[in-house]
Parts: C-alpha cells; structure tokens; sequence
C-alpha cells in the first residue's frame, strides 16, 4: 500500500494523567507514517515534560511530531492551530484523554483508499469508566439506528450520529474544499459539529462497523462537570451559538439554513422539555413541551413521560396532604 500521510490533531490542556497513554497508543498503531500535531492549550501541568519525553521514541517509531504551545482557547481553539499546520491527505482528531486501538489508523485508511466516493470514514468505539479499561460499559453506536446512511447530516444535526472524535477519518482534500481557511467557529467545545457538519452537507460518509478508538469516561470531565439546571442551561445555549455560527460558514441558501436551525431547534427545545423534567421546572417542562408539539416533535415517549411526571407529581400532593 502507497504510504500517505495521516495527520492527527491532540488537543491538550492540563491532560499529565493521561495523555502519555493516548501517545503510546499513537506509536503502536499498526500504520505508521502519522504526523502528530500536539497542541498544548495553556496547560499549567507537566504535559509539556511529558510530551517532550516521547520526542526520540515518536522518531524512531517514523511518526512526525509537531508541537504547538498557546495561550487557553478551549478546545476549538487548539483544533484551529493544528488545521492551520496540518499536511497529511487524511485528518483525524482525539481528545488526550481517550486512545486509539492499534488498528484504528490502518483500517481506516485502507477503507479510504478502496472507497474513494467517501469523504469521512466513521468507527465504532468502546465506552470505558476511566476504572475499569478492560471492560467497555457499551459501543458508542448503541441506540444509533442509521448509521449505515451515507447521507449523516441531518443526523449529526439531531445529535443521532456518532459524535465521538477519534471515530472520524476525513480527506483532506474534502476537509478543505469546505473549509478553505482552516478554521473553525472558535468555542470551549463542540468541534465535531464544526468539523463535521460542512463536510457531511456536501459529502457521503461512511460507518465502519469496528470499534477502533476507546472513548474514556472520567468524573472530573468536562461533560460530566455539567450536572446544574445552570450548567446544562449554558451547555444548550453554547451548542445553539455554535450550530448557528457553523451553518452560516455553510454554503447553501438562506431557506435551506432557515430549515436546518428550525431541525436543530426541534432538538433544543426536547433537551429544555427533559430538563424541566429533571429538574421539576414546569414553566420550564411547559414552555418547550407546547414548542414541540409546534413543531410536531412531540412523540409517544414524551408523552409516556409526561403522564409518569402527572402522576408522581399527584401522589406527592397527597401524601404531603395526608402527613
């Protein structure tokens, strides 16, 4: 096989505890002509020593490492740094504290090559508690029925693709025809809607029914930080500044942009219905229920769940009444 180049981006902020494993798991890849563009995101760690002292093993392996220090952007920002160096015809991205498989780059690439109609090739992932990396907790495609679609736009808009970041293997030569100045919307997080959605508009992608990356789940992530009305408040305001931010980048007709915010609301307001829910917020659970039924997003299940909420709701009410 012609040996073309695989360019992976590693964002890193303050990552001492794990990024030496996501390393490791970039030198044993079974494919090895990688260019590693690390991007150290303000780090106050020791994640600078700790990526240095990989230099010499990273060579002698034939990997190419390109190490960026700059000022805290988040992560959107050091994806914007390596898009601006990379040069390899395939682009990945990971977050330091997951890892690859040893065949993740491989099988790919191989994919890529035999199928040259698809611009994003798509793995499956395992699910992992950072406690326990022997056992996946399950499959990141659990629950994603149309994943062999090679149409994922919509999907990804929906949130009902694959999300995880070092699923995806982009062309290069895709990933800049839609996105010529090498740049992103710059946000904290959610660079795989900046990422993805320009391509998946334009291009077929393509799911490979493999799990080649490990995604890690830990307590102190950003993600599972986000455990407040307040929290995820602000989490669903900052993805819907970034859907509209990433759709106006996109070059399709004010109608079709006006269509797919409207597609993208549909998901915004399930995600305020379920958090009144949670939260026993009615205002809240009202508000968007009724803006869903607008937009005929209300299903069977969200009324099941209502019911249940109707009825724990009334059994609170007399047993107060009744103490």
């Amino acid at each position: 096989m012609e040996s073309l180049l695989v360019s992976i981006i590693l964002p890193c902020y303050n990552g001492e505890k794990y990024i030496a494993r996501c390393i490791d798991s970039i030198i044993n890849q079974t494919y090895k002509n990688i260019e590693l563009i690390i991007v150290n995101d303000g780090s106050t760690d020791n994640s600078e020593k700790i990526v240095f002292s990989y230099k010499s093993q990273l060579q002698n392996s034939g990997i190419k490492l390109v190490y960026i220090y700059q000022e805290n952007k988040g992560l959107a920002g050091a994806i914007n740094a390596g898009l601006k160096v990379f040069s390899g015809e395939f682009l990945c991205w990971i977050d330091y504290d997951d890892y690859l498989l040893p065949n993740s780059i491989l099988h790919r690439i191989e994919f890529l090559k035999n199928n040259t109609d698809i611009a994003v090739v798509t793995s499956d992932a395992y699910s992992c508690a950072e406690t326990d990396l022997e056992h996946p907790i399950k499959k990141i495609s659990d629950g994603k029925p149309d994943l062999y679609n090679p149409h994922q736009f919509e999907n990804h808009l929906r949130s009902r693709a694959i999300f995880c970041p070092g699923c995806h293997m982009v062309r290069s030569t895709a990933f800049l025809t839609v996105n010529p100045n090498r740049h992103i919307y710059p946000c904290r997080r959610g660079q795989n809607w900046q990422m993805l959605l320009p391509i998946y508009y334009r291009y077929n992608q393509a799911f490979l029914n493999e799990p080649l990356y490990v995604y890690v789940v830990r307590n102190e992530s950003m993600s599972r930080g986000d455990d407040t009305k307040e929290k995820l408040s602000y989490r669903y305001e900052e993805h819907l500044d970034i859907i509209k931010h990433t759709l106006a980048d996109i070059e399709m007709s004010d109608k079709e942009r006006k269509k797919w915010l409207a597609v993208y609301m549909c998901t915004y307001y399930r995600q305020y219905f379920y958090l009144g829910v949670s939260f026993h917020d009615y205002p809240m659970l009202l508000k968007n229920m009724f803006l869903m039924i607008k937009s005929g997003e209300w299903k069977k299940e969200d009324t099941i769940w209502f019911k249940n909420l109707i009825l724990r709701k009334n059994k609170k009410v007399k047993e107060e009444n009744n103490a």
